[in-house]
């Protein structure tokens, strides 16, 4: 084969690999240009859930937060959040999402009073959840 008929044959598989694929390669002319139509699928948004064991501890008593987490993956790791001074700061209690989508963390706090909590995985967060510590 001559360079010039290989450069052809190359330029019309890339013209027709770009307008459908190699389908669009074998179709006829008329089914070039059919509309097809496109049915987007929104990403389903992730979600978390949290629930304390006590609305009540001492300071330094171990409690549970539980909750449901989708649209997260099983074996990610949610972390404890508690609200000091305007900011959420994660706490050194975290536990992996199971294959069910469920977790547990087990808790403890020193700081008396009101205490908001809330259980993050990445940018997802779960509503706040109140212990007040005595």
């Amino acid at each position: 084969m001559n360079r010039a008929l290989r450069y052809t044959a190359v330029g019309v598989a890339a013209v027709a690999l770009l307008a459908g694929g190699t389908a669009g390669a074998f179709a006829a002319p008329q089914d070039l240009h059919k509309p097809t139509s496109v049915v987007a699928t929104a990403p389903t948004a992730a979600s978390l859930t949290a629930k304390a064991s006590v609305t009540t501890v001492k300071a330094w008593e171990q409690f549970r937060i539980t909750g449901i987490a989708k649209g997260i993956a099983a074996g990610s790791k949610v972390t404890v959040q508690q609200k000091q001074g305007g900011k959420w700061v994660a706490l050194p209690a975290s536990a992996p999402v199971n294959a069910s989508g469920t977790y547990g963390v087990r808790v403890k706090l020193g700081i008396k009073g009101v205490n908001q909590l809330r259980v993050g995985a990445g940018s997802t967060v779960s509503p706040v959840v109140t212990v007040t510590v005595r």
